[in-house]
């Protein structure tokens, strides 16, 4: 059932550069306490171009958006940018996918499927596991060699 875009425009006509390589990791979805949900995720893009998350569907909501917050203020957006050999980070306190009107509210341990759109690749289908409501993520630091990642002083972002 899914739909899939366009993908013929990936090359652009530039000889010899490579387009969006995209892959997700990360995901998942705290449980929610309403009939609203969130997904948080990261979108890492190997290619030597950029392209841009442009929309989500999921079968669990008609109305699945994704924002932007800054400070104590969240507003839906068109799109995100996923750099060229970077990557995007949807996470909490910051950029996230929101589900409103849940048809059904999962719990811990299901899965919930969602759909990410690009203007350039092929959408990607991802499955987010349902965490507990208050699950946060270890904070990963690939560029950091640092044994010690317990969590002490990782209070860099607040919900």
């Amino acid at each position: 059932m899914a739909l899939t875009g366009c993908s013929s425009g990936s090359d652009d006509g530039a000889d010899g550069a490579s387009g969006p390589e995209l892959s997700v990791s990360g995901a998942f979805m705290p449980q929610p306490v309403s009939d609203m949900g969130a997904g948080f995720l990261t979108v890492r893009n190997d290619g030597g171009a950029a392209d841009r998350l442009t929309s989500v569907t999921s079968p669990l909501s008609d109305e699945v958006t994704i924002h932007e917050s800054k400070g104590q203020t969240m507003r839906k957006v068109d799109g995100f940018d996923v750099p060229a050999d970077g990557e995007l980070a949807l996470e909490r306190g910051g950029s996230h996918i929101m589900l409103d009107r849940l048809k059904q509210r999962p719990v811990k341990g299901d899965k919930v499927t969602v759909e990410l759109r690009f203007e350039k690749s092929d959408p990607i289908r991802v499955e987010l596991p349902v965490m507990e409501p208050t699950y946060v993520p270890p904070k990963s630091k690939p560029s950091q060699d640092d044994g010690g990642s317990t969590g002490t002083g990782s209070t860099t972002s607040h919900h």
